[in-house]
């Protein structure tokens, strides 16, 4: 992994690492809890790529790096193999519940439920009707743990985000796009 900087508007200098990654489609930046910004480049991009990318993404860099530092403040849990084994039966009975509540509203047929140390998703529904979720879900507020729940149950009847699938979600969620907004705040917890 290779570092860069550059200046911001606000006259501070930013380093940040960058690497390039196989399995990368498009470009992306992650902002770890340490405060710690790294640009993932798809292979045969060059580096003057990241240093643009980050140019352009400054806002959005600056807004999560003061959302680090307000985490900071507060307790947030260290994730570890340890956590993930003593969470995971904790937060496989509550997702279970929850499921299980709101599919009477939809009544749709699922395999199993599964809780897994997922470190860029909060859930998944598989093709086989597996919905999967991360056992970080147990450190959400209440209403975000309830909407990943209904979003993923509603890709059983639709695997994709088209309209049909938005409107399954909003007959429970009307707000789901607020909901969407504010989950992206606690992707700091996810990825920790």
């Amino acid at each position: 992994m290779k570092s860069d900087s550059l200046v911001l508007e606000n006259g501070k200098k930013l380093t940040y690492f960058w690497r390039v990654s196989n399995r990368a489609r498009r470009i992306r930046i992650e902002v770890q809890k340490n405060g710690r910004v790294t640009i993932i480049l798809p292979n045969k991009l060059p580096h003057f790529f990241a240093k643009r990318f980050a140019k352009r993404k400054e806002g959005w860099i600056l807004k999560k790096l003061f959302l680090v530092k307000d985490l900071e403040d507060k307790t947030v849990p260290k994730y570890s193999k340890a956590d993930y084994l003593k969470k995971k039966e904790e937060a496989g009975l509550l997702i279970s519940e929850r499921v299980e509540f709101f599919n009477s509203h939809y009544n749709f047929s699922y395999n199993q439920v599964r809780i897994k140390n997922q470190k860029t998703r909060w859930g998944s529904c598989s093709s086989k009707k597996n919905l999967n979720f991360s056992y970080k879900v147990i450190y959400l507020p209440p209403r975000l743990r309830d909407y990943i729940v209904v979003h993923e149950l509603c890709h059983l009847r639709e695997l994709n985000h088209s309209s049909e699938f938005w409107a399954l979600v909003g007959e429970i969620f009307p707000d789901h796009k607020i909901l969407r907004r504010k989950l992206k705040e606690y992707s700091l917890l996810l990825t920790g």
